[in-house]
């Protein structure tokens, strides 16, 4: 299996490394997001620019993650999250993909999230130039309704693989108890059989809890957690998280 470096950070390497997401609607409040974060213990950062109230003007984005970069220096991850995967901004897929084309460019990005349900053309030419910026591609598919059936689970991770995604990712929504196993269970087999490179994989909502603290033993190299605003169902606080992780981590 292999590993993904950005920055100091390598993924699929020891235990998940802790993403905080930037939430905040304007630009005071994400600063001062990002500001919270230089007393918390953390791995990287994501800024959700769905949630951003100046998301359609690119270059104010593109303004504020130069603003960003003057505070903050560890990996950052871009994320426009589609209202059709739980994000909080209708955007066409056009201009979603002009967006992310503009934070690659702008050289203030490391990693940036794509959805696996979008025109195979795009995502092609979104990775060319994710790899020629040197920016990391993540590949995600995020479903807020239910837990598909294992096989349709690893069907995605490895499509997710065959467009040469550096780290894959998916998370489902648990109906019952049952689902969280079935979710924890393509994780494992991704990481003994199927999977050649970083997965994130996680549970949503307080059912699938676990998923978020397990990911060493089963194999996801990500989970997320709160700094002050959550951006997903089941997010613990990044405190707790790592106080969790310490104290789960072992040797491999």
């Amino acid at each position: 299996m292999n590993t993904v470096k950005v920055k100091d950070i390598v993924f699929n390497e020891g235990a998940p490394k802790i993403c905080v997401p930037l939430v905040g609607k304007t630009e005071q409040a994400i600063l001062d997001e990002v500001d919270f974060l230089n007393t918390t213990d953390f791995d990287l950062a994501e800024f959700r620019v769905d949630f951003y109230e100046n998301v359609e003007d690119f270059d104010k984005v593109e303004e504020l993650l130069q603003k960003i970069r003057q505070k903050y220096n560890k990996p950052l991850l871009f994320t426009f999250r589609t209202k059709k995967e739980g994000g909080e901004y209708e955007m066409s897929e056009e201009k979603y993909f002009q967006l992310n084309h503009k934070a690659i460019k702008s050289g203030y990005i490391d990693i940036v999230d794509v959805e696996l349900f979008s025109s195979e053309k795009n995502i092609k030419e979104l990775i060319a130039l994710a790899k020629e910026k040197n920016v990391k591609v993540i590949i995600s598919n995020h479903d807020f309704f239910k837990t598909p059936e294992k096989s349709e689970i690893v069907n995605r991770l490895i499509k997710m693989q065959e467009y040469n995604a550096d780290i894959t990712k998916i998370a489902v929504m648990p109906q019952c108890e049952e689902d969280v196993l079935t979710l924890l269970s393509a994780t494992l087999e991704m990481k003994k059989q199927k999977g050649d490179r970083p997965c994130i994989t996680m549970s949503m909502a307080s059912l699938g809890v676990i998923s978020r603290l397990s990911g060493e033993l089963f194999g996801s190299c990500m989970t997320f957690a709160a700094a002050k605003e959550v951006s997903a169902p089941g997010q613990v606080s990044v405190k707790e998280l790592r106080n969790i992780l310490n104290l789960l981590h072992f040797e491999q």
